[in-house]
């Protein structure tokens, strides 16, 4: 572990207060941890933004993990979907979907009088990440950067911790699986969710689910292929039940932020 804990807690003790953008994923829970253990109840707060992008797994997991270590949390429901600049789906999706995050968690940075903190690290720095530049225009801080943690920092650490979210899989948005230009629509998002969870059900945990129309281009990790392609009946079955046509396996495998590649 290259990053030291200290310096990441000091600097939440020099914010005093925060509000942190819990999503339930291996960066945001160890920041909302780390800032509980440092701040205490009532100085970390924490939220999970809602909306139709968020897989119901996925939030029904926040609570249960902000009721597991105790923490100040609630949901608030965002309103992305109705900016029709998001739902364009274009190469800057996530600026307006961050900016809806900071339009309902800047009222109750106010109301409590707390900073906003988000759990990007220093490995989502180099990747298109527009939503980061529209946090950061509000006076949003990342307290993992600038204490220079690393994916694998903040997975080693909360390993250390004890933090049952160490080795869990990357989550990004619903809306992340939807290819730039088409149109981002509840049912599509809806559609994703229940076809990702189909193949969770099947034992797959690292996976992505990208929509091409009535194909279903699907990305497992690469040692998982091959486990894949003996259950690839079982695996055409659960996604065509959501209503896809066709199933296609990605031979490259699982990659985060794969989408971008073709921006």
């Amino acid at each position: 572990m290259s990053a030291d804990l200290s310096v990441l807690r000091n600097n939440l003790e020099a914010l005093e207060r925060v509000l942190v953008a819990f999503s339930g994923g291996a960066d945001s829970a160890f920041l909302a941890w780390v800032a509980h253990d440092t701040l205490g109840y009532e100085s970390a707060r924490c939220f999970t933004a809602v909306s139709p992008s968020i897989a119901d797994s996925e939030l029904e997991d926040c609570a249960r993990l902000a009721q597991e270590w105790g923490l100040n949390w609630e949901p608030i429901k965002t309103s992305e979907m109705e900016n029709a600049a998001y739902r364009v789906n274009d190469s800057d999706r996530c600026y307006y979907c961050k900016s809806a995050l900071m339009d309902v968690a800047e009222p109750v940075a106010r109301l409590h009088d707390c900073v906003v903190v988000l759990g990007v690290n220093t490995d989502d720095l180099g990747d298109h990440r527009p939503g980061q530049s529209a946090a950061q225009e509000r006076k949003a801080r990342f307290p993992l950067v600038e204490a220079e943690f690393s994916k694998a920092d903040v997975r080693a650490h909360s390993q250390h911790l004890g933090l049952r979210t160490w080795d869990k899989p990357a989550a990004a948005c619903l809306a992340s699986r939807i290819p730039y230009g088409t149109e981002v629509s509840v049912p599509l998002l809806r559609k994703l969710d229940r076809a990702e969870s189909a193949l969770k059900a099947l034992g797959f945990e690292q996976l992505r689910v990208r929509d091409y129309g009535e194909v279903a281009r699907l990305e497992f990790d690469l040692e998982q292929l091959s486990v894949a392609l003996e259950r690839r009946i079982e695996i055409i079955e659960a996604v065509k039940a959501v209503g896809y046509q066709y199933v296609t396996l990605d031979l490259e495998g699982f990659r985060s932020g794969n989408l971008n590649h073709s921006i």
